[in-house]
């Protein structure tokens, strides 16, 4: 094979490439795609109001305080027997279904045996829009015949909802 026989099949090899190329272009189309993913669930469950909704009298409530995430009681008690009731709302703010998750109440150690904490039971539902009330009283032992050494005891509450499947 000469040299010109090598540059004619060369030309002709770029000429059928050129052929395939514009051939390939003719029947090919490109195809774009476009989304957008938004998250638009809000999560948000809180602590919407705290009453008081019995007390002894003589007693102090201690006006109770709250955030949407804490609250804080300081309820002072005279004689055994007194008590205060506090009813402390929860609403789900947020669009997400919401169930009860943990719920730890706990004392504080070292604090007077003559103060009971206890609760009424929380929702273990609560959808999107909706409230539950739960309450907490405080009460001084009315079984209590002597005033004890330590007056005071704390207790501290964790109540988690969490996503409802």
């Amino acid at each position: 094979m000469n040299g010109k026989t090598k540059v004619v099949i060369g030309i002709i090899l770029v000429l059928i490439v050129f052929a395939m190329a514009v051939a390939y272009s003719a029947f090919a189309t490109e195809l774009q795609l476009n989304g957008t993913a938004e998250i638009v669930g809000e999560w948000d469950i809180r602590i919407t109001d705290i009453k008081t909704i019995d007390i002894s009298d003589g007693c102090d409530d201690g006006e109770p305080q709250f955030t949407n995430t804490s609250a804080t009681f300081n309820a002072k008690l005279v004689k055994p027997g007194d008590l205060v009731t506090y009813e402390v709302t929860i609403e789900n703010a947020g669009t997400i279904d919401a169930a009860l998750g943990t719920v730890i109440f706990r004392e504080q150690e070292n604090g007077s045996d003559a103060i009971k904490y206890t609760t009424t039971e929380l929702a273990n539902k609560l959808k999107a829009g909706e409230q539950t009330t739960f309450s907490i009283t405080i009460e001084y032992d009315p079984e209590t015949e002597e005033i004890p050494t330590v007056k005071t005891k704390t207790i501290i509450g964790v109540i988690e909802y969490v996503q409802d499947n």
